[in-house]
């Protein structure tokens, strides 16, 4: 009882509560709730427009500036990697695209000879197009139906029209696709790509426009030569004299096609040799001169005769520069080991970007390597002379590169280990290998020439090539373009016999094949195109290696 009177006593400190204002309370209390939730609501919660991520506040042109920012760069990264286009104009095949620029124009790459820069218009967009290649099936439709001249100026007019459409609307595809990806990485909001792709395409348009606004079709008039190229002018003339004489030019892209398509057409007919199954076959070609079309001759004869290593005596380039370096890059692909020394047109720049190809082994100062059981050992010319602005020292330093070679020689023979194929580019150099190796090879002279020196080792000088490179259009009369195949016995690495292989240079189209046996190897008997090495039957005939010009009758023509 205590303790229940005690539980109903009041509180000394709590006030009572009286029923009326209980009463009075409660709808206040219910009144003011939802004000307060509203409050606490208010303080908790960030507006989304406030404030930065990093807490400062968010200004407009700050934020319009980077939409914008990451527009163009995504535009830019979208022609990049996507911009480019595949466009064949004539028998031309060539790649198109855009490019941001401050000057804007035009630029025309020909590998490997330089570009061609045309100020055509005036926007921060380029068009650039790159040259590259001859295409074989075109070129030959034209060789086939002559008439197709008359109109081949006409079809590239539509074909670049035709590429330039496609180039605008695949640009386009790129730069909204490049500045909307960029911008969804970026601020992972869809509007806002979709704001950035709508803008790239919006800056793509103005740029158009501008360029429409600014076009100078006269440009085509002063063209600037980087490259090689820089000399076109004084080759083919200004382009005010092609244009008030296109006919004359137009006959001569007729010959130009011609006599490249005949090219592959005789080299791949050629008629191929079948050795003894031991014999090692060697393709010795030099002077090539950055003719493009050596390439094609080249893997031609690899494939029909089973070359197993091919041997270059340099002046692979024109003036050596390291603008030229990519055309040497075939010399990977050919199908063979590429065995290569420097000629005097081949600077020390070309030497070492050769040096780190695959497949090709460059050989200098007596160097020696081992390729299907051969052992070769080369020299590099000592002179460089690209033009007539560098005089050269002549055969004496020549011959000093040769001693090189000779000592060389003389160490790899003592050693036990002879050397089968000497090297250089100068015949002047090649000679100091005498009686050190059985075959010197060598070129230079831009014809061929086969000599046995003193103490019995065979010199042959291989031709060009590449028919001169492009010198050939200086001369009156082209230089041929020549190779040679030279069959080895496997077990003792001597010459067995060598096919002479000529074909028609410019505006030409014959091809030659001839087959030559050594003295020694068949006393007196003729150059026979068909004969097995291994015949026995009777001599006949003057001797097969004469000196210094190939058997006559006795070979395989085409054209």
């Amino acid at each position: 009882m205590a303790r229940a009177a005690r539980s109903r006593t009041p509180h000394p400190d709590r006030p009572p509560r009286t029923p009326h204002r209980l009463l009075r309370a409660t709808p206040d209390g219910v009144r003011a709730l939802p004000a307060a939730v509203r409050r606490a609501y208010r303080s908790r919660r960030k507006p989304p427009t406030a404030t930065l991520p990093g807490g400062a506040p968010r200004r407009p042109l700050r934020a319009a500036l980077g939409l914008l920012a990451v527009t163009v760069l995504g535009a830019w990264l979208g022609l990049l990697l996507i911009g480019s286009l595949r466009v064949p104009v004539g028998p031309m095949d060539t790649s198109m695209a855009l490019r941001p620029s401050l000057t804007g124009g035009t630029r025309i790459t020909v590998a490997p000879l330089g570009d061609l820069e045309l100020s055509s218009h005036h926007a921060p967009v380029r068009l650039d197009v790159d040259v590259d290649r001859l295409d074989p099936v075109r070129s030959q439709a034209l060789v086939d139906h002559p008439e197709r001249f008359a109109g081949l100026q006409d079809e590239v007019t539509r074909d670049v029209g035709r590429g330039a459409r496609r180039l605008a609307l695949h640009s386009c595809v790129a730069v909204a696709s490049g500045a909307a990806a960029l911008s969804l990485a970026v601020h992972r909001r869809p509007r806002r790509a979709l704001a950035a792709g709508g803008l790239a395409l919006t800056l793509l348009a103005a740029c158009a426009g501008t360029a429409y606004a600014t076009w100078n079709p006269r440009s085509v008039l002063e063209p600037k030569f980087s490259g090689l190229l820089s000399s076109a002018p004084s080759v083919v003339g200004n382009a005010r004299s092609i244009v008030s004489e296109f006919h004359v030019y137009q006959k001569e892209l007729a010959r130009l096609v011609t006599n490249v398509t005949k090219l592959y057409d005789a080299t791949s007919t050629l008629p191929a040799y079948q050795p003894d199954p031991s014999t090692l076959r060697v393709l010795h070609v030099s002077d090539i001169h950055l003719n493009p079309a050596g390439w094609g001759i080249i893997a031609s004869l690899v494939k029909q005769y089973r070359i197993n290593v091919i041997i270059d005596t340099g002046d692979t380039m024109d003036h050596g520069s390291a603008a030229e370096n990519h055309f040497l890059d075939p010399a990977s692909s050919l199908g063979a080991p590429y065995v290569w020394v420097r000629g005097n047109h081949d600077s020390r720049t070309t030497q070492r970007y050769l040096t780190h190809r695959k497949h090709v082994t460059v050989l200098d100062n007596g160097s020696v390597t081992r390729i299907a059981g051969i052992r070769i050992a080369g020299v590099g010319d000592p002179q460089f002379t690209p033009d007539r602005s560098v005089v050269a020292a002549g055969d004496p330093a020549e011959r000093t590169a040769g001693g090189r070679l000779a000592d060389a020689l003389r160490t790899q023979r003592l050693a036990g280990t002879p050397v089968d194929i000497a090297l250089a580019h100068n015949p002047a150099a090649a000679t100091e290998a005498d009686g050190l190796a059985p075959l010197a090879l060598a070129g230079h002279l831009h014809h061929r020439e086969i000599t046995t020196l003193p103490q019995g080792t065979r010199l042959m000088v291989e031709g060009s090539t590449g028919g001169g490179g492009l010198r050939a259009v200086q001369n009156k009369k082209p230089a041929p373009v020549q190779a040679s195949v030279l069959y080895l016995d496997r077990r003792t690495k001597r010459l067995q016999a060598w096919d002479e292989i000529t074909l028609g240079g410019l505006g030409l189209s014959r091809a030659e094949v001839s087959r030559h046996l050594p003295r020694e190897n068949r006393p007196g008997a003729t150059p026979s195109p068909s004969a097995p090495l291994h015949s026995t039957g009777p001599p006949s005939g003057p001797p097969a290696d004469a000196p210094s010009h190939p058997a006559r009758g006795s070979s395989h023509r085409t054209g």
